[in-house]
């Protein structure tokens, strides 16, 4: 196979990859915002993940197990970060110019 034939499926992979680190700190986020009670949502409606509260620990619950779940959520985040710096530094370094 030709080089760009590899990357599109090195892409493709990566991408799904990366969907489901940020999918699984999703739900670590309304996880840690069920057991918190400044963010627990009472109005029935639908509402995005507080995810800025929940990584910067502002409002959240500070037991130990919902500070387990923040650590848990951090790392998924954390590893989606790499992922994007690895990616870029295929893009620009081993792939010709």
């Amino acid at each position: 196979m030709e080089v760009g034939a590899w990357f599109y499926i090195f892409s493709g992979l990566w991408a799904v990859g990366m969907i489901t680190a940020l999918v699984a700190a999703i739900r670590l986020s309304y996880r840690i915002e069920q057991r918190s009670d400044r963010l627990r949502n009472r109005t029935g409606l639908p509402m995005y993940a507080a995810m800025p509260f929940t990584v910067t620990n502002w409002r959240v619950s500070r037991d130990a197990e919902t500070q387990a779940l923040r650590r848990r959520m951090l790392k998924w985040l954390g590893l989606n970060l790499l992922g994007f710096a690895l990616f870029g530094a295929v893009v620009l370094f081993a792939l010709p110019a």
